[in-house]
């Protein structure tokens, strides 16, 4: 009975941080505040959903499969953030009006045009 509860808690936190994370997605100014929403959020969102499940469905194999999916969300999410992030500064996105300063400030070289695209 414990163990439902703490399950069901655990989906209805992850489901609301993955709300929360779509939400920021539209709602944010910048790309770059967009992609710390969606990487922080929705990651956590989902580690809380996979901790659910562990819960629900006890077993050997469902440990290991539930272990590696958050290991591998807690590695990847922030390396995909920062590599998206540093694209879209290459690329020349613009900052949000509300950015006091920006810390790169030419420092990070803009991305090398190829002859023919637009």
């Amino acid at each position: 009975m414990i163990r439902l509860l703490v399950a069901s808690a655990l989906l209805v936190i992850g489901a609301g941080l993955i709300v929360i994370s779509s939400i920021g997605l539209i709602r944010l100014p910048d790309v770059y505040n967009r992609m710390n929403a969606v990487a922080k959020s929705g990651s956590l969102g989902l580690i809380c959903v996979l901790l659910a499940v562990l819960l629900l469905l006890p077993g050997p194999r469902t440990v290991l499969v539930g272990l590696v999916a958050i290991g591998l969300q807690l590695v990847s999410a922030p390396v995909g953030g920062y590599a998206l992030a540093r694209a879209a500064y290459r690329a020349g996105s613009p900052l949000a009006d509300s950015t006091r300063y920006d810390e790169l400030g030419g420092r990070v070289p803009a991305a090398p045009r190829r002859p023919g695209r637009g």
